[in-house]
């Protein structure tokens, strides 16, 4: 079994352009091998279903593999929404910094009731330095939100999830089983992913970056959300490529509905943490008798073992518990928490589960056992922080106009340009059928089999 376990090695691909996001951690550098993990293992599928001649070359552009793990979208003549709450952020407490991410309403409050304040940052900021970090992460997480204080790298070491992740592997395969992957007779060297059905249940941010690559390739990708779910930030980014539709899983109905969303799909991509999808109704032992023959892939933010494994997290807070944001501190020479110029552990893991699912179906295609792939923002943390930093002094920082593709996207917000595609996969390059688009614009059926 050959199952994606690494990034792959840099001499089996190959990379054009130079530069490097500027951080003291190897960002651009994580830019590309993860595309190249994409493009390692949808070279694979193709080999495996016949689709060429022979093993497709793999090519990385270094620059916008780098600028896509910023904003891929630049509206024309509009802007989209704040991508923070007003209250979201840093702040000082007795003893050090912490990190409060209040975009969703629920976390907001959350926050707010723990301090005992209205929300406005002065009022936040002045209640928080009557508390140490430690004390009131621990408040604000039992009170239902999230938040994290800043640790050093050595104290990540030594903290007992720190260790727990550190045992993990970077892609957590298990549950071995055989599949029988549906023929699908549209796969073409060009669009090797065309006909395959992907059922997305993924928030903010890596697990959207997945299937919006898996869009790329030409897989019909549906997301679902609760009706009124709205991430408006992020989603002109991310929605790309896909149908998003609303249902409610708390009802009968909502359920019933997905479930037969799931016996149709060839690939089910979610972020529950652990034990989550059996309080819903949708246990293991379910899915396999919905779809025995998914792919499964699913992400949390602090790993699948340990004290912290069913915590709520987000890029930003990983970023602060894991010692990126302290490590970055120390290389500004700053007085404050630095983090990574973008949000390098989202779209990290988001590739590295687009490459996980590309494994899992390149196995099943050549006959062999598959298994359901775990990933998580702090086990990327572990494999950012070990990655070699190249020499450059060419720093890439905002794309100019030349990165951005000529076509533009009528988006469902405004017209727009996207940047150009980070990855060549022999005929196959990253390109989407669909437009972005608001959430719940669509319904939650099968494009491919709504007549």
């Amino acid at each position: 079994m050959t199952l994606m376990s690494a990034l792959p090695a840099s001499d089996s691909y190959k990379s054009i352009g130079k530069g490097a996001r500027p951080s003291v951690f190897a960002v651009s550098e994580l830019a590309t091998a993860s595309f190249a993990a994409v493009g390692q293992e949808l070279a694979r599928l193709v080999s495996a279903l016949n689709l060429a001649p022979k093993a497709p070359e793999v090519s990385v552009d270094h620059r916008l593999a780098s600028l896509w793990y910023g904003f891929s979208f630049k509206p024309d003549g509009w802007e989209m929404p704040s991508l923070w709450d007003a209250v979201a952020g840093d702040y000082q407490a007795s003893d050090g910094w912490i990190r409060l991410h209040t975009n969703l309403p629920r976390h907001k409050a959350a926050a707010l009731k723990v301090l005992g304040v209205p929300g406005n940052r002065d009022a936040v900021s002045q209640a928080l330095k009557e508390w140490s970090v430690a004390d009131l992460e621990t408040a604000i997480v039992a009170e239902g939100g999230v938040a994290a204080a800043m640790r050093s790298r050595a104290e990540w070491l030594e903290h007992p999830q720190g260790r727990a992740v550190s045992r993990d592997p970077l892609i957590g395969w298990h549950s071995p089983r055989r599949i029988v992957a549906r023929d699908r007779p549209e796969a073409t060297a060009q669009r090797p992913l065309s006909g395959l059905r992907v059922l997305d249940l993924t928030r903010v941010l890596a697990g959207p970056v997945s299937t919006r690559t898996l869009a790329g390739f030409g897989a019909e990708v549906l997301r679902v959300d609760p009706p009124g779910w709205d991430e408006p930030g992020v989603i002109p980014d991310i929605s790309l490529g896909k149908h998003c539709a609303y249902l409610d899983l708390k009802s009968p109905v909502g359920m019933k509905k997905l479930e037969h969303l799931l016996s149709q799909a060839d690939v089910f991509v979610h972020g529950y943490r652990p034990g989550a999808l059996d309080a819903l109704g949708l246990p293991k032992t379910k899915r396999d008798d919905l779809a025995p023959n998914r792919i499964e892939v699913t992400l949390n933010a602090y790993g699948w073992q340990g004290p912290w494994s069913s915590r709520r997290g987000f890029d930003s807070l990983v970023q602060m518990s894991a010692g990126i944001a302290d490590s970055g501190r120390a290389w500004a020479k700053a007085d404050k928490p630095t983090p990574l110029p973008v949000q390098a552990l989202d779209h990290a893991t988001g590739y590295l589960m687009a490459a996980a699912v590309l494994s899992a179906l390149a196995e099943a295609a050549s006959g062999n056992s598959i298994m359901l792939a775990q990933l998580s923002l702090a086990r990327t943390a572990d494999l950012l922080a070990a990655l070699a930093k190249s020499d450059t002094s060419e720093e890439i920082t905002d794309a100019t106009p030349a990165d951005y593709d000529t076509k533009p996207e009528a988006s469902g917000w405004g017209a727009g340009h996207r940047l150009k595609s980070a990855l060549t996969v022999g005929a196959a390059n990253m390109r989407w059928a669909l437009p972005a688009e608001n959430l719940g614009t669509s319904q939650p059926v099968w494009s491919s089999l709504s007549g």
